[in-house]
């Protein structure tokens, strides 16, 4: 008799191999659907990063502008914005602690005059190139 209740009480606390086939596949599932959606937001997230960091960068050309009577050359660039380049008595800054890259890690495109105003900032996305939609799509501060 004790045999018998040792075997039980060992039956009744194990899984049998299909119980964990069957919450091996219920996750495969919910991953399989999940991460889609998970990339989707990501890439979304990336997009929202970049227009946020032309906003932050036009209001440091602003504020450069504001103190110098002018914006920065396309000489230097935005480098103006993190440090005295022309050592000039009127900088106040800086204005940036540091210049960020894209999302994509890409370097942002600062032009003067722009096309679009005084100048543009802009990515070209996902892919670094000019065109392109969805994630490769171009982002400016003329939007």
């Amino acid at each position: 008799m004790k045999i018998r209740n040792r075997i039980r009480n060992r039956r009744a606390s194990c899984f049998t191999l299909i119980e964990i086939v069957t919450v091996i596949i219920i996750l495969a599932l919910l991953v399989g659907i999940a991460t889609p959606m998970a990339w989707r937001y990501v890439k979304n997230a990336k997009i929202t990063t970049a227009r946020t960091q032309i906003k932050l960068l036009d209001q440091a050309i602003f504020d450069f502008k504001a103190d110098m009577g002018n914006i920065p050359d396309q000489a230097t660039g935005l480098n103006h914005l993190v440090e005295n380049v022309n050592r000039e008595k009127k900088w106040d800054g800086p204005y940036l602690k540091k210049l960020p890259k894209d999302p994509w890690s890409h370097d942002y495109i600062y032009t003067v005059p722009g096309q679009h105003g005084e100048y543009d900032i802009i990515t070209y996305g996902s892919d670094g190139l000019p065109g392109g939609s969805g994630e490769a799509a171009d982002i400016g501060n003329w939007e």
